[in-house]
Parts: C-alpha cells; sequence; structure tokens
C-alpha cells in the first residue's frame, strides 16, 4: 500500500483505529524512556498523588516563568 492509499483509508478508519495509528505514529517519533527516566516520572508522579498542593496548573507555571 503507497502513502496515498493509506491516506485515502483514514477517513474510513473509525475514531478508535485513528487514535491508534496517531500513537502508533508518535511513538515512532520518540525515543524509548531509560529505566532511570521511568522510574523518575513514576517517583514524582507517587509525589504528587501524596500530595496534590506541592504542584501547579500549567497556565499558572507559564505565567510564573512569564514575569522573570
Amino acid at each position: 500500500m503507497n502513502f496515498n492509499e493509506v491516506i485515502a483509508e483514514l477517513p474510513r478508519l473509525t475514531f478508535e483505529e485513528r487514535q491508534i495509528l496517531i500513537r502508533r505514529a508518535l511513538d515512532l517519533d520518540d525515543p524509548p524512556i531509560s529505566a532511570s527516566d521511568e522510574e523518575l516520572a513514576e517517583q514524582r508522579l507517587a509525589q504528587h498523588h501524596a500530595d496534590p498542593s506541592s504542584s501547579m496548573p500549567l497556565n499558572q507555571l507559564k505565567q510564573k516563568l512569564r514575569e522573570r
């Protein structure tokens, strides 16, 4: 199947199928995360769950950075 045939098939896919396709395509561009980085992310997520007040909304963080 060539590129144009793939593009022509996209409208026939269900929403869920398109979402899977998008995720798989994005995964191809993302380098795999190292075990230590994954562990760090899990630790920080656990800390956030333990104390949600320790974080701030993204728009608030962006505003603080703009003010610097």
